[in-house]
């Protein structure tokens, strides 16, 4: 019997590129998502030749957790990879009960309920980084929690709950915590598409505080990856690190696209005020990933990036068409 996996949060970027994986994989996957889909650029797996195993709903969480629930009970999945969250950082600040409410609220109710579906084998939480806050050296995945924003608070009071869950109930969750992610079919605010696009467009790119602060980048294929070891391997309660070695600050970031570009860094980017409560870095190790699931990040920076401004180049007349910054959703 093939694998049955329900993919929470599909149309985000790596909730899409990850359905297109599973699918690779012989699956049979549910998708659902709070958004419609986007246009077809924006997913990978409308091009899967197994496209007829995919089952997508559009449903929200917050609103339509008794439907939703009604169609994983009918699905029975053995695997649940959970996408979504309320993103972005610095917007947090605005409105941060926004993101309390689909973080921790909606996410601990959605547990409660899936905590007693008698097929599931394993839970992934997608979480993130950001729990950490500002780190200094590679950080492990038994580092404490620091979190400096509301986004970054209400991710870590979500990851403390499912902790809990696990110690009373056994519930079957691991945690996947992954470097900055790119590739193609990512959301056009994020750094690497906006820079492709902006340089194709003649617009003026804002670098915020210089561009300074230091990131990892690693492309979607290896944390799609990675993401389906953990799904299949790892031990109820675990964290893995999903992340490159190699270490990259944005400013550097945006002169090798440039240059790869053939366009002049002076004559796109100008400096920005930093956002409020942004990491300075958080630099992930990987051992754990690599050692005990046999995980290795494979593509790398330029590669990923070449690709990236194919992926632009192909779908430029769509793309140039779609919103360019963040659209916040309730």
């Amino acid at each position: 019997m093939s694998e049955k996996i329900l993919v929470i949060g599909s149309n985000s970027f790596s909730g899409a590129h990850f359905v297109d994986h599973a699918l690779a994989e012989n699956a049979a996957v549910v998708a659902m998502s709070r958004s419609p889909e986007p246009i077809s650029p924006f997913l990978p797996y409308k091009k899967n030749p197994r496209l007829s195993a995919l089952s997508f709903f559009q449903l929200d969480m917050n609103e339509h957790l008794d439907r939703m629930m009604t169609i994983i009970e009918d699905f029975q999945p053995h695997y649940v990879v959970n996408f979504a969250s309320q993103s972005m950082v610095a917007e947090s600040w605005a409105k941060p009960e926004d993101w309390f409410q689909t973080n921790v609220v909606g996410q601990v109710k959605f547990h409660d309920r899936l905590r007693k579906l008698k097929s599931l084998k394993k839970y992934v939480h997608i979480s993130t980084p950001e729990v950490y806050g500002s780190c200094s050296g590679n950080v492990k995945e038994d580092a404490s929690y620091n979190p400096s924003t509301p986004y970054a608070v209400s991710r870590a009071a979500a990851d403390l709950s499912l902790m809990s869950f696990f110690r009373n109930y056994n519930f079957p969750v691991v945690f996947t915590r992954a470097a900055n992610v790119y590739g193609p079919g990512q959301q056009l605010y994020r750094i690497v598409p906006r820079t492709i696009l902006f340089g194709k467009l003649g617009k003026t790119l804002p670098l915020h505080g210089g561009g300074a602060s230091v990131r990892s980048f690693i492309h979607i294929k290896d944390v799609c990856e990675g993401t389906l070891k953990v799904m299949r391997s790892a031990q109820a309660g675990e964290i893995f690190h999903l992340s490159t070695k190699r270490q990259i600050s944005i400013l550097q970031l945006v002169e090798m696209l440039t240059e790869m570009m053939g366009i002049r860094f002076e004559d796109l980017v100008e400096n920005a005020k930093e956002r409020p409560g942004k990491d300075a870095a958080y630099l992930l190790d990987s051992t754990k990933a690599m050692t005990q699931l046999s995980w290795r990040d494979q593509v790398s920076l330029e590669e990923g990036l070449r690709q990236t401004i194919s992926w632009v180049d192909e779908n430029f007349e769509a793309l140039k068409k779609q919103p360019m910054g963040y659209e916040h959703k309730k």
